[in-house]
């Protein structure tokens, strides 16, 4: 089985909502929506990072585009990696779109992050787009902040993030553990949050500027069996210098954070 066929069934099997990416200027980003819509996806996850030189107007009403075909989740991706600076203009606009159900914030910036809650809160639509976390150096602390500008309080639901694409069964339970949490971090979440983010570092390669994330996530799976190798697409796309004794010594200093045993336990099913 496929890890495609294997994802399909999946899916099929616990009714999860199943989101597309989508990219481009406006005849390409229509295109992949469509195309989504066509294969029975839910919602699209609409980067702007082809837009760079669009002003707000140009960039709400190719957002509106895409609403107008399926829902979308808005993606506020890093500078750093390909995307642009939104400022809280747009995102206070961007929420009024009736078919915005959510919003990924990835700008690895506590600032902007900033500017996407105080926007939902100040439209009235925090009870209709739901906040996902993608800063993955602030996993933890973003899923117990309570954010309030005044009025009502706003919780980050969930997290979209390139870590939790490995050692997954456990961020289930940190994202369980985080939002049981009602009245601020406990001192189990207070030490967790560092260690988890130091994980993320190692994996995912901030310090080469994200060079290294994908054949990092690769590393771990192949560790653990699900992958024969850590090889991509791009075969100049490898571990930075120094990365792979980096995640030797996160996988050694956090073994509480990895899900080993859960995906020994299930690997021979999933590779059948």
């Amino acid at each position: 089985m496929s890890p495609l066929q294997l994802a399909q069934e999946e899916a099929r099997a616990h009714n999860v909502v199943k989101i597309a990416g989508v990219c481009g200027k406006r005849a390409q980003a229509i295109s992949e929506t469509e195309l989504a819509a066509r294969l029975g996806y839910d919602a699209v996850l609409l980067s702007l990072a082809a837009l760079k030189d669009e002003s707000i107007p140009e960039l709400l009403d190719h957002s509106r585009a895409i609403a107008s075909i399926l829902p979308v989740l808005g993606f506020y991706l890093q500078p750093s990696v390909g995307g642009r600076f939104l400022p809280y203009e747009f995102w206070r606009q961007f929420v009024e779109i009736e078919n915005v159900v959510a919003i990924k914030i990835a700008p690895f910036n506590r600032y902007q992050t900033i500017d996407v809650v105080r926007a939902v809160a100040a439209s009235g639509r925090a009870e209709d787009v739901a906040l996902y976390t993608g800063n993955d150096d602030n996993i933890i602390a973003h899923l117990c902040t309570p954010f309030d500008f005044g009025g009502q309080r706003i919780r980050i639901v969930g997290g979209l993030l390139g870590h939790w694409a490995v050692w997954t069964q456990k961020a289930v339970s940190q994202l369980a553990l985080a939002k049981n949490t009602s009245n601020g971090m406990s001192a189990e979440l207070l030490a967790l949050a560092p260690q988890v983010s130091d994980a993320n570092a190692a994996i995912f390669d901030p310090t080469h500027h994200f060079h290294g994330c994908i054949p990092g996530i690769h590393e771990i799976l192949r560790r653990q069996g699900l992958l024969e190798g850590r090889w991509c697409l791009d075969p100049n796309e490898e571990l930075s210098p120094g990365q792979l004794e980096e995640i030797d010594r996160v996988c050694k200093a956090y073994p509480h954070l990895q899900d080993d045993s859960f995906v020994k336990e299930h690997l021979d099913e999933w590779l059948r």
